[in-house]
């Protein structure tokens, strides 16, 4: 199957298009922009500039991908957004370029971003995440591979979410949520490890088993973040999900949610 461009389309001259790319009606694709083998940009979607999409992209009805970032601080420097393989964006939502801080916001492989998402300026998203519907994430926002972000949830500036998190419908979540955690409400607060999304990854019962400890030692004592870091290297078996969690939660600049 050829690439197909519907007359109502407006495709512009240095924008590159793979093969067996679709363009529907009246939707738009502006200078400096790419667009993978396969991928679908559905009616009135609009690929601003400097958007490149990967193989197999589909953009959703209406959706407006590589406008401009809301941030005072930009000064019209060359930034992109980038998305990659197999990843779905469903209709009307918004990803803006970056900004200097990084230059670009980012969508990792086979992610699904649902209906009236945004993603602020300098968001990454990892692998296989899965965004729910009019999820609101602020500029540097980081979120790791294979997390889940139910609906209505709002996402402050510069918090990061860790890998196999899961975070609850309408949270607010204004600090960091360790990986492999169940979070939710407002203010958002943890309740214990995601068991259900890490059994259907396959995790082994020996990490599980590892993890819910870290959890206690960390969340449910009377430890400090400091003492649980020291009694967690001590006792834990040093396995990678074991040093990952522990790394984050050391490594967090706003503090992980309680």
């Amino acid at each position: 199957m050829s690439t197909r461009i519907h007359p109502s389309a407006i495709v512009d001259p240095g924008a590159q298009l793979g093969t067996d790319v679709v363009v529907g009606p009246w939707a738009m694709i502006g200078p400096h922009c790419t667009v993978g083998d396969g991928s679908v940009i559905e009616t009135r979607a609009v690929l601003e500039e400097q958007v490149h999409l990967g193989p197999r992209v589909t953009v959703g009805i209406g959706s407006v991908l590589g406008g401009k970032p809301q941030d005072l601080k930009f000064k019209g420097e060359v930034t992109t957004v980038e998305i990659g393989e197999g990843t779905t964006i469903r209709e009307y939502a918004t990803i803006n370029r970056g900004t200097s801080e990084s230059y670009k916001t980012t969508v990792g492989k086979h992610c699904f971003l649902m209906s009236y998402v945004h993603l602020a300026h300098d968001c990454h998203i990892g692998d296989g995440v899965i965004i729910s519907n009019a999820t609101q994430l602020a500029g540097h926002v980081k979120i790791d591979d294979r997390a889940i972000i139910s609906g209505l949830c709002a996402v402050h500036q510069f918090v990061k979410i860790g890998r196999h998190a899961f975070v609850g419908g309408m949270s607010r979540v204004a600090k960091d949520i360790p990986p492999y955690v169940k979070a939710v409400g407002n203010p958002v607060k943890l309740y214990g490890l995601n068991s259900v999304g890490l059994q259907r990854s396959g995790f082994a019962e020996e990490t599980v088993a590892e993890l819910k400890k870290a959890y206690r030692f960390f969340f449910r004592s009377e430890e400090n973040i400091s003492q649980a870091l020291e009694r967690a290297r001590a006792e834990l078996k040093p396995l990678p999900e074991v040093e990952a969690f522990i790394a984050f939660v050391e490594a967090s600049g706003r503090g992980v949610v309680v």
